[in-house]
């Protein structure tokens, strides 16, 4: 327990433990519950608990979760980034929520930030028996993403992935590059808004404490290019809210709004901010109450 409104928690996916807080919902059970999954090379520590705190003051359970390789989760080698182990992570997530005690399995919403958010698309369009979705400033289109790199560190991004996937196939500890960095440096993310917005969310003491390093393995630069979460965008059949960041830098807004316009349930909230604006101030309050009114409408009862 770290926080009396707030428990730590382990759930099991694919064998590995993965850590979670669980927030409790406040008022009459059964309770909806939220899932929330962050970003790319992320933790739940960077800015996860400032949401979660209001969605459960507004009567929502919350159970925000660190993927395999992250965090207080288990999995080695660290700081691996695997498109479909963190999908895996995100469905064991859904399903371990709704055993929880005084939540209703049929009120349960995901909820996912950036890289989480481009799982959420994803996931929204299968059969998990979630009732509604939120995909926060999404990465929607891997190749829109890529094509907003420099050809120079594309190809530096690309040489350290390949010695990175023969150094596995040897069986060698991971190479490593940033993840992010200032503009010119070996890093997965490198626009200019990019550094000093990222290590803005990292905690004081964090890094120290080895629960997040400013690092991936270089294989990541191989498997983001690829990643589609808007291919299936048309077979989502519930409620979603879309919050894209028009001066985006990472995750393009024409590809979102693109992805968007194919939902047929989907909710488009359109903001003239930046990538890494929505975790404090005023951009903060800005989008979460607007993530409040939309679970609101979709999970609570009249």
């Amino acid at each position: 327990m770290t926080d009396s409104s707030r428990q730590d928690l382990l759930f099991d996916s694919h064998g590995t433990r993965c850590a979670a807080w669980f927030y409790p919902g406040k008022g009459p059970a059964p309770l909806p519950l939220v899932v929330m999954g962050h970003g790319l090379g992320a933790t739940r520590e960077l800015g996860l608990d400032a949401y979660a705190q209001r969605f459960q003051a507004a009567g929502f359970g919350v159970l925000a979760f660190d993927y395999r390789h992250y965090g207080a989760s288990e999995g080695a080698p660290r700081d691996v980034m695997s498109v479909g182990k963190q999908l895996e992570d995100f469905r064991a997530a859904i399903a371990f929520g709704k055993t929880l005690p005084n939540v209703d399995p049929a009120r349960v919403a995901i909820w996912g930030s950036s890289f989480g958010g481009g799982h959420v698309l994803n996931l929204a369009s299968e059969s998990l028996g979630v009732a509604a979705a939120i995909s926060q400033v999404p990465f929607s289109n891997g190749l829109a993403s890529t094509l907003r790199i420099p050809p120079l560190s594309g190809l530096r991004i690309t040489f350290f992935a390949v010695l990175d996937l023969v150094r596995q196939l040897l069986g060698l500890s991971p190479r490593y590059i940033g993840l992010v960095g200032r503009p010119g440096e070996v890093a997965m993310m490198t626009a200019a808004d990019c550094y000093e917005g990222y290590l803005r969310l990292v905690p004081d003491g964090l890094e120290a404490s080895g629960l997040w390093r400013n690092r991936i393995a270089a294989r990541a630069g191989l498997a983001v290019p690829r990643y589609m979460p808007g291919r299936n965008a048309a077979r989502i059949a519930i409620p979603i809210l879309i919050a894209i960041a028009e001066q985006d830098t990472i995750a393009p807004a024409k590809a979102t709004h693109a992805i968007a316009a194919r939902i047929a349930r989907a909710e488009v909230k359109s903001y003239p901010l930046g990538h890494f604006d929505y975790y404090k101030d005023a951009g903060f309050e800005q989008i979460v109450l607007d993530e409040l009114e939309f679970l609101r409408r979709h999970l609570q009862r009249a």
